[in-house]
């Protein structure tokens, strides 16, 4: 059974430890989570724990019209649970009630799965920044969802 809740500082070692897990050099440090949680609320955080720990996280920043998916992040032990899915819903929703008209994000091109979640999801490419993620020199694409609809 999973949990849902607001990301405290105390997660911050787990999370930085997922982290290199799943993402490896690009993966954020104790000092940038920490950075990240000191920018509340603008920035909004939530990790889904279960039984062995912190299972997935997301974030978003609200700073206005347009907010930013800051990361989203599922466990290998919760991936085709429809989590993932979960937090992209509580994102757009914490944007929506911040007053932000669209979401904005940036994935790498050569990671299918979360960009097929990004598009069920209503987010459409927008750009491509080339060679955006180092060393390998993958592309990053920046994709958008328009909210306006939502908050109605």
């Amino acid at each position: 059974m999973s949990a849902t809740r607001e990301m405290r500082w105390t997660d911050i070692a787990e999370l930085a430890r997922i982290d290199v897990e799943l993402f490896g050099h690009e993966a954020w440090s104790e000092a940038t989570w920490w950075s990240e949680l000191a920018g509340r609320p603008q920035r909004r955080y939530r990790v889904v724990t279960d039984d062995e720990g912190i299972l997935g996280y997301a974030g978003v920043d609200c700073p206005g019209d347009v907010a930013d998916v800051m990361t989203i992040a599922v466990q290998p032990r919760g991936r085709g649970t429809g989590l993932a899915g979960e937090l992209l819903r509580w994102m757009r929703a914490e944007a929506v009630d911040a007053g932000a008209e669209a979401l904005l994000l940036e994935v790498r091109d050569d990671n299918i799965p979360a960009r097929k979640l990004y598009e069920r999801n209503g987010f459409e490419r927008i750009s491509v920044r080339r060679g955006y993620y180092q060393p390998e020199g993958v592309d990053a694409l920046t994709m958008r969802a328009r909210l306006q609809e939502e908050s109605q």
